[in-house]
């Protein structure tokens, strides 16, 4: 499937550690754009702290509050405040279970001084020295401590809360967060951080806010890639077509995205669109053919060998390509063949075509080396190939698009390429067939080419039964 926007998570994704964008970060959003790629923000943060982000990097859009407020560079997309009988009951109950809590409007996150400070820069640095163990213990000493010392005003929660809140924040530990939970069913409960949760109506989420872009923008949901890190992020990249976890990722982030990348800190969402083939190393030369840059992305990435420069083939690396390819025509011919007998005669009849095209060439052509003839023959197959698909009546795009991603998807957990001694063949990892094996994805792909066709094809009968009538 073709990549038609590319979503990005803030914290612990599009900045790094020190709450900045790195340059192959702003580099890549660069290529992205050029390339005609809507690029969105996806947080758990409100409008207030994306806007910059989004004047500064020419973001298209945002999704954020995990869904619940959603706007463009023009317009608010949509806006979802929550339940203010939900909210006071939750204001109250904070206050009689001691929990510090914070209200998310559109123009800040108020109510807390010790939750404002917990966003800040400072704050979210020093918690990546704090054990994941200590979360409870982390949360539980602010809210006995300070309830005691500095009491949230709870005049001042009231009165925020009768203007609209998106999102309320809990300074909470996970299992804090459950007992919560259980006493508002009718709220969701999400979380970015160890020591808090975040706190929106339900049927909301990151996901559902890419949704509604996608429908404003033109765009489905098989067509995005979405980066992220926390748990907050679970739904959004179990429901994008390519979801890509950060290396500094939650093990929950990185066994539901099909692919991790390195860290926030280390080039990682440059690597992965690059891994993809998405956006080309430019210390190679770009084709208009963006086929060729993917494919030119897969051969640097699997074994760092490209050619810059026009250059035959030797015959025994041609022979080897020449052998790739021919088991592909063999599967071709299998896929055509409605039982054995068939099958065998057909490989019969192969055989002798080989024959016979041999002696065909070598009344033509001389037997030497030429990147001329070499370049003929290939150009020639491809051409052949495209008019397969055209008699097939098969558009052979979103099916170039699954099988790239499957083919990038064979690196090992070494991050290298794994080759067959004897056929040079790239080999598969273990869990290959179960996270990108093409197959599943190209029925999926063929099936709404059929039903694009009918509905095409109902259209027309009942435009010229239309037509008959006046």
């Amino acid at each position: 499937m073709e990549i038609k926007a590319v979503f990005f998570d803030i914290d612990g994704t599009l900045v790094n550690d020190s709450r900045m964008v790195l340059k192959s970060t702003e580099k890549a959003i660069r290529a992205l754009k050029e390339q005609g790629i809507f690029v969105g923000l996806a947080t758990g943060r409100g409008p207030f702290f994306v806007r910059p982000f989004i004047e500064r990097y020419d973001f298209d859009f945002a999704v954020t509050y995990n869904g619940q407020y959603i706007f463009t560079k023009d317009k608010v997309l949509s806006a979802s405040p929550i339940d203010k009988k939900n909210l006071h009951d939750l204001i109250d109950y904070a206050k009689n279970h001691r929990i510090e809590i914070a209200l998310g409007t559109e123009d800040g996150v108020e109510g807390s001084r010790i939750m404002s400070f917990g966003l800040s820069p400072i704050s979210l640095w020093s918690a990546r020295f704090v054990p994941k163990g200590f979360s409870k213990a982390v949360s539980q000493g602010f809210n006995k401590v300070v309830s005691k010392v500095v009491p949230q005003d709870q005049k001042q929660l009231q009165q925020i809360a009768q203007g609209p809140v998106y999102q309320v924040l809990l300074l909470a530990s996970p299992k804090d967060t459950q007992k919560v939970e259980q006493a508002f069913p009718d709220l969701k409960f999400t979380r970015s951080s160890p020591f808090a949760a975040d706190v929106i109506n339900p049927g909301n989420s990151k996901m559902e806010g890419i949704r509604i872009v996608g429908e404003e923008f033109g765009f489905s949901m098989d067509q995005v890639m979405a980066f992220g890190d926390s748990d907050n992020d679970l739904e959004m990249l179990s429901g994008v077509g390519l979801s890509i976890a950060m290396g500094n990722g939650t093990s929950k982030v990185k066994e539901v995205a099909q692919h991790t990348t390195t860290s926030n800190t280390k080039d990682g969402i440059q690597k992965a669109l690059e891994h993809f083939g998405i956006i080309t190393d430019q210390s190679l030369f770009v084709s208009r053919d963006d086929h060729f840059n993917k494919v030119k992305a897969f051969h640097q990435l699997m074994d760092g060998q490209t050619q810059e420069e026009p250059k035959a083939w030797d015959n025994q690396e041609a022979l080897y390509r020449t052998m790739f390819k021919q088991e592909e025509l063999v599967e071709f011919i299998r896929a055509a063949s409605k039982d054995e007998a068939t099958f065998d005669r057909s490989i019969e009849s192969l055989h002798q075509a080989l024959d016979e095209a041999a002696n065909k060439v070598r009344s033509k052509h001389p037997a030497e080396i030429s990147v001329v003839g070499q370049v003929d023959a290939l150009i020639d197959t491809l051409y052949l190939t495209y008019g397969s698909f055209v008699l097939m009546g098969v558009d052979p795009e979103e099916v170039f698009e699954i099988v790239h991603r499957a083919n990038m998807g064979k690196i090992f957990p070494d991050g290298q390429a794994h080759f067959d001694e004897v056929t040079h063949k790239i080999l598969k990892p273990d869990d290959w067939e179960e996270k990108y094996a093409p197959e599943p994805a190209i029925q999926k792909e063929l099936e709404r080419q059929i039903k694009a066709y009918q509905k095409h094809c109902s259209e027309k009968i009942v435009e010229s039964e239309e037509t008959k009538k006046v």
